[in-house]
């Protein structure tokens, strides 16, 4: 039976979470914090190690975190992890934590939902709403229907093989489908003319709400339909008492890039950002030296560098 703590946690923060990751190693909960990491085995070793779950890792309690770490002392080779950037942490707390690696690492773009989201859109993703509802692009919350899930694995691969995704966010449909089991998690979908072309997943956190995923098919990127379905997903949840919406990263650190399409996407809807740190802790010296190569640089894990996962 799962712990009272366990029940109310949600999203990213849930064990369910972790456990959707199976294709990248097993679930370890974390009894101390409330949260879990994905272990996994370490290329040309008998030894394991654990990341936190991709893309973000998040708890109930961070205060016993070093606590959970500490009871994994030469059990695993070492841990690395991104912190929510919502997560009830504070530097020093983390810098405790992961005496190894502690450190500000990305801007994730956030979206203030205490007004109206029209009074907040950039100019340009106005006209692409405008675009999307003269080609009659309608937007609804999806139901426990199995055919949703069915429509969301779809459009996933289309997305996966469009961008040639490779490594954690190349999601195969089980674990996609065990995400959106999670506590939490909503579905959103576009449609045209009855077929859906576009859809993202989405995990209630509080008066936080978490932009997992989305993706469309070749019409929906034609019709704009990624436009509408932000819009209309945010007003649900602002409507529902959301206080924040978290868009997340685009590539590399820096929120302001504009070379990036995903990046102008999220920053036509963002009303700041707020930081996530990468922290990495060697549970096991000995072991992560004879693992690590000369040549690893400044990598963390050494001697996972260069590799996608």
């Amino acid at each position: 039976m799962l712990s009272p703590r366990t029940q109310s946690a949600t999203g990213y923060a849930h064990p369910a979470y972790a456990a959707a990751l199976s294709f990248l190693g097993n679930a370890r909960e974390l009894p101390r914090c409330g949260g879990a990491l994905v272990e996994r085995p370490v290329p040309g070793s008998e030894r394991s190690d654990a990341m936190g779950p991709y893309p973000l890792f998040a708890c109930a309690r961070w205060e016993g975190l070093a606590g959970d770490l500490e009871a994994l002392q030469g059990v695993l080779v070492s841990v690395t992890l991104v912190t929510d950037p919502f997560g009830g942490w504070t530097p020093g707390l983390l810098e405790a934590a992961f005496p190894d690696l502690a450190r500000p690492y990305k801007e994730h773009l956030v979206t203030d939902l205490s007004r109206p989201v029209a009074e907040r859109v950039s100019r340009h993703h106005r006209r692409e709403l405008a675009r999307a509802a003269g080609r009659r692009v309608e937007v609804h919350v999806c139901d426990e229907d199995p055919r949703w899930t069915v429509e969301w694995c779809r459009l996933y691969a289309n997305l996966v093989a469009r961008h040639d995704i490779r490594g954690p966010a190349a999601f195969p449909p089980e674990s996609l489908a065990a995400q959106l089991a999670v506590p939490g998690a909503s579905l959103v979908r576009a449609e045209c003319e009855g077929e859906v072309v576009a859809m993202s997943a989405w995990y209630a956190v509080g008066d936080v709400a978490v932009y997992h995923l989305s993706a469309s098919s070749d019409i929906g990127y034609e019709l704009g339909a990624s436009y509408a379905l932000m819009y209309e997903a945010l007003e649900f949840f602002r409507a529902g008492g959301a206080h924040w919406a978290h868009l997340g990263a685009g590539a590399g650190a820096r929120p302001d890039r504009t070379d990036d399409g995903l990046t102008r996407f999220k920053l036509g809807w963002a009303t700041g950002s707020r930081t996530a740190w990468l922290c990495g802790r060697v549970l096991d010296r000995d072991a992560y030296a004879r693992l690590t190569p000369d040549d690893a640089g400044d990598w963390f894990p050494a001697y996972r560098a260069g590799k996608i996962a």
